[in-house]
C-alpha cells in the first residue's frame, strides 16, 4: 500500500504561493499518485484565512482550485478515539499542542498517514505520528 500524506495547513499555503518551489516539487511528485489528502481541519482553516482576506473570493477560488487536485477527508469515531489518547498523553506531561494541530495529529496517526508540516516542534511532541517536513527535505 502506498503512503499517503496529510497536508498541514503551512504546507497548503506554501502550494498556493507556489514558495518555497521545494514544497512545489514535492506536491508535483505525489500528486500523480493521488496520496496527497488534506483533512477537513486544514480546509476550515484555509477558508477562515479567505475569510478575513480583502480578497476573500479570489482565496475562495484558489482553495477551490487546490482541493479539485487532492482529497478532502473526513474524521470519524477512530480519529475521535485518537485525539483523546494523545490530548491525555500530552496533557500529563504539560505539553499540549494547539486545537487543530492535536486534531490534525490524530488524523494522521488514526490512519497511519505521514503528516507533512513545517511546524514539525509541535507534531513532535506527538508519539506514533510519522512526520515529513517538505520545506527541509530535499527531493
Amino acid at each position: 500500500m502506498q503512503t499517503q500524506y496529510l497536508l498541514d495547513t503551512n504546507i497548503c499555503i506554501y502550494i498556493i504561493q507556489h514558495q518555497p518551489e521545494i514544497v512545489r516539487q514535492h506536491f508535483e511528485k505525489h500528486l500523480p499518485h493521488r496520496n496527497i489528502l488534506i483533512s477537513v481541519i486544514t480546509l476550515g482553516e484555509l477558508r477562515f484565512g479567505a475569510e478575513k482576506s480583502q480578497q476573500k473570493e479570489k482565496a475562495l477560488k484558489v482553495i477551490d482550485e487546490l482541493t479539485s487536485m487532492i482529497q478532502v477527508v473526513e474524521l470519524d469515531e477512530y480519529v475521535a478515539d485518537h485525539y483523546a489518547q494523545i490530548r491525555h498523553d500530552l496533557s500529563s506531561k504539560g505539553q499540549i499542542i494547539g486545537a487543530n494541530d492535536l486534531w490534525l495529529a490524530a488524523h494522521a496517526r488514526a490512519n497511519n498517514w505521514v503528516m507533512v508540516t513545517n511546524n514539525e516542534k509541535e507534531f513532535l511532541r506527538v508519539d506514533g505520528l510519522q512526520i515529513e517536513n517538505w520545506v527541509t527535505n530535499t527531493l
